[in-house]
């Protein structure tokens, strides 16, 4: 069962590198050091919005933004004739993480953002 299931992930894997231009271990490396800032940088945005630190809330939900979609800003920039419905699965990502930011941004109250 071992060996099935570790030759079936090496033929994904060397599927996707030939195929696509992807390799899946730099996916997973830029995944993992992404896991830690978001968690810290969704920290620091609800502390600095329970604080009221506009510009501070600001610069983490960017980071979180950004935390949350980079792996797949590899998969943009690195991949080659990837399926259209991969790009759009990737597009509906970032659109949805911009726009939850936005509608975090827009439930600040009225002149705060000069408050900081």
């Amino acid at each position: 069962m071992f060996e099935y299931i570790s030759s079936l992930a090496e033929s994904l894997m060397k599927t996707a590198r030939e195929n696509y231009g992807v390799d899946p271990v730099v996916f997973l490396v830029i995944y993992i050091i992404c896991g830690p800032i978001f968690y810290y940088s969704l920290f620091r945005t609800v502390s600095a919005l329970g604080k009221r630190l506009w510009k501070a809330f600001m610069l983490w939900s960017m980071l979180f933004l950004f935390s949350t979609i980079a792996p797949f800003i590899y998969v943009i920039f690195s991949g080659r004739n990837i399926p259209w419905w991969v790009n759009g699965v990737i597009l509906i990502i970032f659109l949805q993480s911009v726009y939850s930011l936005v509608m975090r941004i827009r439930r600040m109250p009225e002149g705060s953002a000069a408050g900081d």
